[in-house]
């Protein structure tokens, strides 16, 4: 990406923020964009939703963050404000995103939320209705669920159980 200038969200980032973990990994997580933590320190999913994955991971799914994972974002830089990020903004870092996601190639891709389920299967997809379904991205398997984000303003039991089933979907592929 270099100094990437592609898009107006450049103007107000601190750091491109790539993703991280495991770059042979079975599993991808990605989200929408970075938020201000991450920004700050150039990885993705660190600040309060970071955490929340971090034990739908390690506790919900008895994997390890940094060695069974790899996690991203659709875009790559945070929008001003943690606002959802623009269509020319996702259009601009999206050939990054599919070429990232096809060197991994990873067994499955987690979609987490609205904004990354809608832009890997190129449609607006209903999240509250079509989480836990699984989808396919340039050859492998995608599975949509909540946004970690999501889980801490919504954090009721429905929820909490929707994304642990979901999970378990996912274990299913990973051990067969």
């Amino acid at each position: 990406l270099g100094d990437c200038q592609r898009c107006k969200l450049c103007e107000t980032r601190q750091t491109i923020v790539f993703g991280s973990g495991n770059p042979n990994a079975d599993l991808v997580f990605d989200g929408e964009g970075p938020g201000a933590d991450e920004d700050a320190q150039g990885l993705p999913f660190v600040g309060r939703a970071g955490r929340k994955l971090t034990e739908i991971i390690e506790k919900g799914m008895l994997l390890d963050r940094k060695k069974d994972t790899y996690i991203c974002n659709i875009v790559k830089c945070r929008p001003p404000g943690n606002r959802d990020p623009g269509r020319d903004e996702v259009d601009a870092c999206k050939p990054f995103l599919i070429k990232q996601l096809k060197a991994i190639n990873p067994q499955v891709i987690v979609a987490l939320g609205k904004p990354a389920a809608s832009t890997l299967l190129g449609r607006t997809v209903p999240i509250t209705k079509e989480r836990g379904t699984w989808h396919e991205f340039e050859g492998m398997r995608l599975m949509l669920t909540y946004h970690p984000a999501y889980l801490l303003r919504a954090y009721t039991k429905e929820n909490r159980q929707a994304v642990y089933d979901d999970m378990q979907k996912v274990l299913e592929i990973l051990k067969a």
